[in-house]
This record gives structure tokens, C-alpha cells and sequence, in this order.
């Protein structure tokens, strides 16, 4: 009997044991951290995408000249800065008037045979954000008629440009240009202000100024010019337009911005 009890006992006390032992938890795990680096390199870029879609400019296009010839293409200067591309203006014909007239360009046409906005296309691959400015000039309309030069109407006297509905178009880089000119009108031998530019820390990349929208809406008519009464001869008039890049950044100080109301 003693020894039923006996054994009795020793496994209660056991049990009573073994449910009192805290069970040991494993320790946490060492962490450990090793620091690396990723490195890469930019030097001023050299090339150019060359002509893109002023309504889409991740797209490359080949815009013609009003005698159908494709222009031909920039070379990158080794400053990483050019002009890539600019429109050149088709006033059509029309017959000689005895009024004053305003004549509409036609639209940038492509080699595909549809049109777009006339554009100025401006590249920078600098990678100083430093800025730039555009200007642009105009000579008179004048015509190489003999007969006209002869009597004194070789030039279109008076004529303008207007440069209208200008937006800037910046949809293909993250840092476009942020300066420009709405409406600019172009006075033969008379530089213009500045018609697209960059502030310091704007216009890397490709930035567009489209003369119609950015949307192209009023592409058939931001571009006119205008012709005062009795100076048009019946004859071939032309004027060259040059567009001057340069580096100097466009500064807030010499704008005229609009007040509110």
C-alpha cells in the first residue's frame, strides 16, 4: 500500500514540476547592415532627337519646307545647346489688292502629308541647368522682279509678321522652358524680345514653342502678315527669319508680367 501511495506521489509531484518549468524562449536573431552605392556619370550631350511633333513630342517627325524639301537636320554643338528646328511660313498667293490685307501662314506640313502648329524647336543637353534665351529678326519682304526694283517697289514697305496664339509645348521632359511670348510681332531689322526661354534651373531637353496651341486649334491662322494698302507688286516676295540662341538665362527683372485686376 505504502508503495502505491509512494509511487503515487512522485508522479503527482512530477506533473506539478513539469507544469512549473517556464520554457526558455530562443534569443532574437542578430541584425546586421553593410552600406553600397550606385554611381553614374553625365557629360553634355552631343545629339540631338532631331525634329519632334509639337502636338506629341515623344514622337519624331520630318516637317518639309514650303517647296516640299526636308530640311536638313541640326549637328549638335559640343555646348550641348541648339536649335533643333523652326518653321518656315507660307503666306500663300493671292491676287494684288488696293487695301490693306492680313494673310494667314499655312500649317507646318510633314512628310506624311499631314500638318501641325509652326514650331521653334530648342535642345538642351547641357546638363547645367544654367538657362538660355531665343530671340528672332526678320529682313524685309523683298522681291528679285527687275521691273519692280526698278520702280521702287521691290520691298513690301511696311509689312509685318505677327506671331500669335505661342505656347510652350513641354510635354517630353520634366523640366521645359517657362518663359515666353504670347503674341510677338516681327518689324523687318528689328530683334524681337525674348520669344521662348529658360530661368535658371528650367529648359533641359527638348522644349517647344508652338504658334497655334499646344493642341494645334488655331494652327491655320496664329501665324500673319500684314500688308498695307498699294505697296504689293505682282510678284515673289521673301524675307528670312533668324533665330538667335543663346546661353544667357532669361531673368524675371526684365519682363513685363501682368498685373491682376
Amino acid at each position: 500500500m505504502s508503495k502505491s501511495v509512494t509511487k503515487y506521489l512522485s508522479l503527482a509531484t512530477l506533473g506539478i514540476l513539469a507544469t512549473s518549468v517556464t520554457p526558455q524562449l530562443a534569443s532574437a536573431a542578430t541584425t546586421q547592415s553593410y552600406g553600397t552605392q550606385g554611381e553614374v556619370t553625365f557629360t553634355a550631350g552631343t545629339d540631338t532627337t532631331g525634329p519632334v511633333d509639337p502636338q506629341d513630342p515623344t514622337v519624331p517627325v520630318k516637317p518639309t519646307e514650303p517647296d516640299g524639301v526636308n530640311p536638313v537636320g541640326p549637328t549638335m554643338p559640343d555646348s550641348g545647346l541648339t536649335i533643333v528646328y523652326a518653321s518656315s511660313f507660307d503666306f500663300g498667293s493671292h491676287p494684288v489688292s488696293n487695301k490693306a490685307e492680313v494673310y494667314n501662314a499655312a500649317a507646318q506640313k510633314l512628310d506624311d502629308n499631314t500638318t501641325r502648329t509652326n514650331y521653334v524647336q530648342v535642345a538642351d543637353n547641357r546638363g547645367t541647368f544654367s538657362g538660355w534665351n531665343l530671340k528672332v529678326q526678320m529682313t524685309d519682304f523683298t522681291t528679285a522682279d527687275s521691273n519692280l526694283v526698278a520702280n521702287g517697289h521691290g520691298t513690301l514697305t511696311g509689312a509685318t509678321v505677327t506671331l500669335g496664339d505661342a505656347e510652350i509645348q513641354g510635354a517630353g521632359t520634366a523640366n521645359p522652358a517657362d518663359i515666353s511670348s504670347a503674341t510677338t510681332v516681327l518689324t523687318p531689322g528689328v530683334q524681337s524680345a525674348t520669344i521662348l526661354g529658360a530661368t535658371a534651373g528650367h529648359g533641359s531637353g527638348n522644349s517647344l514653342l508652338d504658334f497655334g496651341g499646344k493642341d494645334g486649334a488655331t494652327k491655320d491662322t496664329a501665324i500673319k502678315l500684314s500688308v498695307p494698302a498699294g505697296v504689293a507688286g505682282a510678284a515673289k516676295y521673301t524675307a528670312d527669319l533668324t533665330w538667335t540662341l543663346d546661353d544667357t538665362p532669361v531673368s524675371y527683372t526684365h519682363l513685363t508680367l501682368p498685373t491682376k485686376a
